[in-house]
């Protein structure tokens, strides 16, 4: 006879030591380990560097195919669930996910809720979905891709950071006023389906499946099993333009006409004038080869979300 599956759940947690709202690794470890023994859930707790990661959720994935263990467990921001949905993706290994970074857009969209403890108990008792991740030239994203002012602001913040040691919102405000003086226009080609537009613009956002741009519900998604690109590109010429842009788009009055071109599709080409770009993966920045090829990959990821979900 097979051995009997444990009644107990078993899972690996990969816990990033650096994630932006995380309370001292010692305080965390032993919280999570009563919530966890709370709800019957065996987890060993792992606390890794943002730069070791990858490898430690390869051998988690590893341990889950020989049925060692239930599911892969992820605690930090969206840039960690990036970098572990990435190893996991299309294996079929569920992922868990403690939400312990600054934002935390893809734990909200899918419903999970950013309080630790309940967290612990979605994992325990939660269902399992299955969402779409993104690419681009291979590089896999949960939320969204950018192009243009959100790129160029990043390098600039970290560029004044480690110059003159500024604090991350000083430096964020300078850069936006640099930002300002030194518009970062992109001459653009994007092909959807068989056409192809060229575009003048500071900035385009590919989102894995559709964004909302309703008051309230701004930088929401309501699915993420569509299997859709969305790309937003952005139309204003100057920067009071784009100013305005931004304060319309905040309060839910966009006008997509001219404010922003909207294209939804499977998978989308974008060539520039030059060789390489800083193109935004999930708010962490890479340098990529041009053409940038997108593509959805529906059901690409299996997630453990609230039953209630």
């Amino acid at each position: 006879m097979p051995p009997s599956r444990p009644s107990r759940m078993r899972v690996v947690a990969l816990m990033n030591a650096g994630a932006g709202s995380q309370a001292p690794a010692q305080g965390t470890r032993a919280a999570l380990d009563r919530s966890f023994a709370e709800h019957g859930v065996d987890a060993e707790l792992r606390f890794l560097s943002g730069a070791e990661l990858k490898a430690a959720a390869r051998d988690a994935l590893g341990l889950a195919k020989r049925g060692e263990i239930d599911a892969v467990v992820v605690g930090g921001g969206d840039g960690s669930v990036r970098t572990v949905a990435g190893v996991l993706a299309d294996t079929g290994v569920p992922l868990g996910i403690l939400p312990l970074g600054t934002l935390n857009h893809f734990a909200k969209d899918v419903g999970i809720a950013v309080d630790l403890k309940t967290a612990v108990e979605t994992i325990a008792k939660g269902a399992v979905r299955v969402v779409d991740l993104a690419e681009v030239n291979g590089e896999i994203f949960i939320n969204n891709s950018s192009i243009g002012i959100y790129p160029y602001l990043v390098i600039a913040r970290e560029r004044l950071r480690q110059r003159h040691r500024l604090a991350k919102w000083m430096a964020v405000v300078l850069a936006f006023f640099r930002m300002l003086r030194h518009f970062p226009w992109r001459h653009l080609k994007i092909s959807i389906e068989g056409g192809a537009k060229p575009y003048r613009t500071p900035c385009v956002l590919v989102g894995n499946n559709e964004y909302a741009m309703e008051l309230f519900a701004l930088g929401r998604r309501k699915r993420l099993d569509r299997g859709e690109l969305w790309l937003y590109v952005v139309q204003p010429r100057n920067p009071l333009q784009f100013f305005w842009t931004v304060c319309r788009l905040y309060f839910g009055k966009t006008n997509h006409t001219s404010d922003i071109d909207t294209f939804a599709a499977p998978e989308a080409e974008i060539a520039a004038q030059s060789s390489r770009l800083p193109v935004a993966l999930d708010g962490e920045i890479e340098i990529l080869h041009t053409p940038l090829c997108y593509r959805s990959r529906p059901g690409a990821l299996r997630v453990i979300v609230p039953a209630s979900a």
